[in-house]
């Protein structure tokens, strides 16, 4: 599998573990802005927390911290699929133009702070926004899912004969027991964690299925493609989300 994790899901899960004193800030810092140069946050200032207009994402994060922040969920919503939004409308929008989200949420922090990333370059900046607290997916029904869409869309993938076109869609279904191994920060539970490098590996095949070679599928065809992914799609947004909200884990312990 070569899918990167999202910047939603980095800063889900380490920005998470550096607010509840989990990790180090070089930690968060390393694993966020991985292969990038740089990530900031732009906004907060206009919310009212005070601050430059733009700030450095330890800063950031440490002025969203001293309001009460203990918790960052990731979102990845879709046209007609806001997976892991719960609103206002200005948010889901932006949310939905980037793909990916995160909802900073704790004791004193309300409403909510989204944060949606520009990237420009080897930056991202997270622009602030007001949010709302937003209907979650547990882990078990996550699972249950995505465990159900895969083999339907495997089936639906074979009776179009994807591998003939596509052959590295059956070389990923035939090995779907062979996937890169993530690793999450402390408090992160191993349930979620191999929830999303499976939901990873569906968005892969998605994404390689729908892939033309060149203009080489019709648009009947592609339409088709299209419509058996859905649900796999769908499963695989449910999946991450579920992965990257903490508030919806179960108690450590």
């Amino acid at each position: 599998m070569t899918s990167p994790l999202p910047d939603a899901l980095r800063l889900a899960w380490w920005g998470t573990a550096w607010l509840r004193g989990h990790v180090v800030a070089d930690h968060l810092i390393d694993e966020v802005v991985a292969h990038q140069a740089t990530h900031a946050v732009h906004g907060l200032a206009g919310l009212g927390l005070g601050g430059a207009e733009t700030e450095t994402l330890i800063g950031g994060l440490g002025r969203l911290r001293a309001e009460g922040a203990d918790t960052i969920g990731a979102a990845f919503p879709a046209e007609g699929h806001p997976a892991g939004l719960g609103g206002p409308a200005p948010f889901n929008a932006a949310a939905l133009d980037a793909g990916e989200a995160v909802v900073v949420s704790g004791p004193g922090v309300e409403p909510p702070v989204g944060l949606v990333p520009h990237e420009t370059g080897r930056a991202t900046t997270w622009v602030a926004q007001p949010a709302r607290r937003r209907p979650l997916t547990d882990l078990g029904e996550a699972d249950r899912g995505l465990r159900a869409a895969l083999p339907a869309a495997a089936d639906a993938l074979a009776a179009l004969d994807v591998a003939r076109w596509r052959p590295e869609v059956a070389d990923v279904l035939m090995n779907l027991r062979r996937r890169e191994e993530l690793a999450g920060p402390p408090g992160v539970p191993s349930r979620a964690v191999d929830l999303a490098a499976r939901a990873l590996q569906a968005q892969e095949i998605c994404d390689l299925a729908l892939e033309d070679d060149g203009g080489a599928v019709s648009l009947g065809e592609a339409q088709r493609r299209a419509d058996v992914l859905r649900p796999l799609a769908r499963a695989a947004r449910e999946a991450l989300v579920a992965a990257g909200s903490p508030e919806g884990w179960p108690p450590a312990g």
